[in-house]
């Protein structure tokens, strides 16, 4: 299975041989295999079946749609009742922004880290904890109250973008229009480390100069730096659907969808905010 810049994705544990190690082994009890399967040539060594217990159905796309569409949907009303909560009182837009996103971070850590990708609880708690910090943060981006300005209306703007975005993705990968290639993948994945070094670097630089290197004071180097951020963010979506066909193809277990769906809507939250960043910077002029 090729790298991809999701570490949900790229940690995903494999056997050797091919195939890919039971999600979540301290919940579901893998490891304990009950049979192996001999495939000859029909699969290319990444695309080994996965070798499970009998009774264990294995992934399917409806698998990953409905966890996917579950998650998003916790996420969403999360985030809504942050946005509602946040307009009340407005002193809890930080304490849901700190807090939500270091709770997320942390839960994305331990699914990654720990293998437990395919725990449920795990997941939608993420949903929750990263749906406070959404909806709080989309408040303060649009609310004057912290300099911010567009409403519900460029909310809107936003999730639309996103989503249109993603859909456009899926269209890209499903066409073949760009392969996911392995000089691809770490195209991606140094662009994203690339963006991590900038933004932390700026960040420091802030402290010692007002506005840092600019990359986030809504001016046009800030302008650019957004539309490379969401550009990286995009692609690294074709990596993500790689991955999880790949998961399919190699008939991982059917909870290894809940993977597949935090995976995603990490990518889908970071594409999501940069997004709002872009038009906060539009509101601002």
């Amino acid at each position: 299975m090729r790298a991809t810049s999701n570490p949900v994705f790229k940690n995903l544990p494999r056997q050797e041989g091919g195939g890919y190690a039971n999600f979540g082994s301290g919940v579901a009890g893998a490891g304990q295999l009950g049979y192996q399967q001999q495939y000859g040539n029909q699969y290319p060594p990444q695309y080994q079946p996965y070798q499970q217990a009998p009774p264990t159905r294995s992934l399917t796309i409806d698998d990953v749609v409905t966890k996917t569409g579950i998650t998003l949907g916790v996420l969403a009303l999360s985030a809504l009742a942050a946005y509602i909560l946040t307009s009340a009182n407005t002193s809890l837009a930080p304490l849901f922004v700190i807090g939500g996103g270091l709770v997320g971070l942390i839960l994305v850590l331990v699914a990654t880290f720990g293998n437990k990708m395919d725990n449920p609880a795990l997941v939608l708690s993420y949903a929750v904890a990263e749906g406070l910090f959404v909806g709080a943060l989309s408040f303060m981006f649009t609310d004057i109250t912290f300099g911010g300005s567009g409403g519900a209306a460029m909310i809107g703007q936003a999730v639309l973008g996103t989503f249109g975005v993603f859909a456009g993705m899926l269209v890209v990968y499903k066409t073949g229009a760009i392969r996911v290639t392995p000089r691809f993948t770490r195209m991606i994945v140094g662009a994203m480390i690339g963006v991590l070094v900038l933004v932390v670097g700026n960040l420091i630089a802030s402290f010692f100069t007002d506005g840092g290197f600019g990359l986030r004071d809504g001016g046009p180097v800030a302008i650019i730096f957004s539309l490379v951020v969401i550009a990286i963010a995009a692609f690294s979506f074709l990596l993500d659907f790689d991955a999880a066909d790949q998961l399919i193809r190699a008939q991982a277990p059917e909870k290894a969808a809940w993977g597949v769906a935090l995976g995603l809507t990490v990518t889908l939250v970071w594409l999501y905010v940069e997004i709002l960043r872009l038009l906060s910077y539009f509101q601002s002029e």
